[in-house]
């Protein structure tokens, strides 16, 4: 059977602490616990489970943490928990049997991590399998006959575990910050950070930060390094800024950007909160349509789903339809089942 060591990284995680690591009570051979800063008696729920606590000045760089709470680890493999995660009865004994029965060649563990989209998260989908288990030693091992070479790719496994994510509150104010400070050091964001960040900003719906980061985006839309979906993801989000300013100009820029290619959803939504803003009910219907049956999202489920449909529902209603109201508002209820 194999050992394993929680590693965990926290700041003012006082509500949720004591619920996720209760919940993993009997599975890890070592808990330790990173904190970041906590003003809170997160230090002190944590000390009831273990003694291995320790401090580390937040650098606005969860890698560096998570590396230092690893470097901490003695077991076989490293379990990488989030203080707001919660592990069910039925995946306990899962996590149980995995634990007896892991064959020593694996080398990473995925398990499902769930609850997405209740939490209004930046994944456009309630599963998705991240890796949680790590071999904390990992074995060369040299491959074929001839022309023998060292393995490179790990191992993975993808088990049926699935870990229920369940926050208290949003962390999107704080990831929005930290993606300035970023920007602000003079670093380009890599492509899946640039993903994430648009995410983040589409989501959120905070004005401050969307106009905080229109430059960045604008930018990043003109870039020739960028590939098709990282400009139109620019795009959208200097769109939305440029709407959100009333400056028509810059917004019919990005959005001609996008329209161009094969358009998205939050494009046309965009246009649709465009024309609706002028009362021009008609051609909203027209945008919003096609951003729920004639396109798809890039950003946001959101985008295809029910902002479009709450979209039609305003347009329709200025325009005294009742039947076409009805249409989609039970369209509306059959995607919320």
């Amino acid at each position: 059977m194999i050992t394993i060591s929680l590693c965990m990284i926290v700041k003012n995680e006082e509500k949720v602490l004591a619920r996720c690591l209760d919940s993993l009570e009997g599975l890890m051979d070592e808990i330790i616990i990173v904190d970041t800063g906590s003003t809170d008696r997160t230090k002190e729920i944590a000390a009831g489970y273990t003694d291995k606590i320790y401090d580390f000045e937040w650098v606005d760089d969860f890698s560096a943490a998570r590396n230092f709470s690893f470097s901490k680890a003695t077991s076989d493999y490293i379990y990488s928990a989030d203080a707001d995660e919660v592990l069910s009865t039925e995946n306990y004994e899962r996590f149980a049997a995995l634990k007896q029965t892991l064959l020593p060649e694996i080398e990473i563990v995925q398990m499902k991590y769930g609850n997405q989209l209740q939490f209004g998260t930046v994944y456009n989908f309630d599963e998705e399998y991240r890796p949680k288990l790590f071999k904390r030693k990992r074995d060369f091992v040299w491959e074929e006959a001839i022309h023998e070479t060292v393995r490179l790719v790990p191992i993975v496994y993808d088990s049926d575990i699935v870990i229920t994510h369940m926050p208290h509150e949003s962390h999107a104010k704080r990831d929005l910050q930290n993606f300035r400070k970023q920007i602000a050091a003079g670093k380009r964001l890599s492509p899946r950070l640039q993903d994430m960040y648009a995410r983040e900003l589409y989501l959120a719906k905070d004005t401050e930060e969307l106009l905080a980061a229109e430059s960045y985006f604008q930018q990043s839309a003109s870039d020739p390094d960028r590939t098709t979906d990282e400009v139109k993801q620019a795009c959208c989000i200097a769109a939305r800024a440029a709407r959100v300013r009333e400056d028509a100009v810059n917004f019919l820029k990005y959005a001609s950007k996008v329209l161009v290619q094969e358009g998205c959803s939050e494009i046309c939504c965009e246009m649709g909160h465009f024309y609706e803003a002028v009362s021009d009910w008609e051609e909203a219907i027209i945008w919003y349509y096609n951003a729920a049956y004639e396109t798809v999202p890039l950003l946001s489920l959101g985008a295809g789903g029910k902002d479009a449909l709450e979209g039609l529902i305003r347009c329709y209603e200025q325009l005294g339809m009742p039947e076409q109201v009805a249409v989609y508002r039970n369209e509306l209820g059959e995607l919320a089942k």
